[in-house]
């Protein structure tokens, strides 16, 4: 009697293993069938990925960490947020939050100018270009915040600030760089002597493609979360918090 019960639950399980199988295929088919359409459709358009939502017929796809919306068969698409009506929670805003997380201890730490306040127990890296005014505004807000160890990458964004890479080619060769990075950010000081010697910024530029990081400034925090932008010393303190 226990045996042939066994086997029933056996059965039972196979079936069941099965269905999911099936189903995972389709779903796959039709992401796959879905990204073949995007490209076509929009050509030169990267699609990162394709998923199925647990709304009737609806998949989101990612493009440069941008969240859009489109049926199976892409007859439309749906640019804006989600917002789930029962729990009243934006589902694009949590999908963008979670597609920009950044590993913190895999950026390359020794690529970057070590910047320590106060006891410096907290951690917080900074991509930045000497010659945005916003990463200059960032820098106002920064001083104004203690006990934390600030990672700085240079990252010029040449195509924007003509002559910022040898800028911070001079700050890395610099014989303090911390200083001679205040002195340009807080007054136009660039650094005597020049780009005389090897520096991290193609492997920073490399980094920042690789991590979809488009602007300056961008700041990545100890817990993974990446902010855009010049943003007041409040909201730092309050993300350098959450990330203990």
């Amino acid at each position: 009697m226990y045996s042939k019960f066994v086997a029933k639950v056996l059965v039972g399980m196979c079936l069941i293993s099965g269905a999911a199988l099936a189903d995972t295929a389709k779903v796959d088919a039709a992401k796959a069938a879905i990204k073949s359409a995007l490209k076509a459709k929009f050509a030169g358009i990267p699609v990162d990925s394709v998923r199925k939502m647990p709304y009737d017929g609806l998949y989101e796809f990612v493009s440069d960490n941008q969240v859009f919306y489109t049926d199976r068969h892409v007859s439309y698409i749906l640019v804006g947020r989600l917002i789930d009506a029962k729990s009243h929670r934006d589902l694009t805003e949590e999908r963008v939050r979670d597609l920009m997380q950044v590993k913190f201890d895999t950026l390359p730490l020794d690529a970057a100018i070590k910047l320590v306040k106060g006891n410096g127990k907290r951690k917080m890296a900074v991509f930045s270009d000497p010659d945005c005014p916003y990463c200059k505004r960032l820098e106002a807000e920064l001083d104004k915040i203690d006990d934390v160890t600030i990672y700085l990458f240079l990252y010029p964004v040449e195509l924007l600030h003509a002559g910022s890479t040898q800028k911070a080619k001079s700050v890395w060769c610099a014989p303090d760089r911390a200083k001679a990075w205040s002195e340009l950010m807080h007054k136009g000081t660039v650094p005597q002597g020049g780009a005389t010697c090897d520096t991290p910024v193609e492997k920073i530029r490399a980094l920042a493609a690789k991590l979809k990081i488009n602007g300056t400034p961008t700041l990545v925090f100890a817990d993974g979360q990446r902010v855009p932008g010049a943003i007041p010393a409040a909201q730092m303190e309050k993300l350098l918090g959450s990330a203990k």
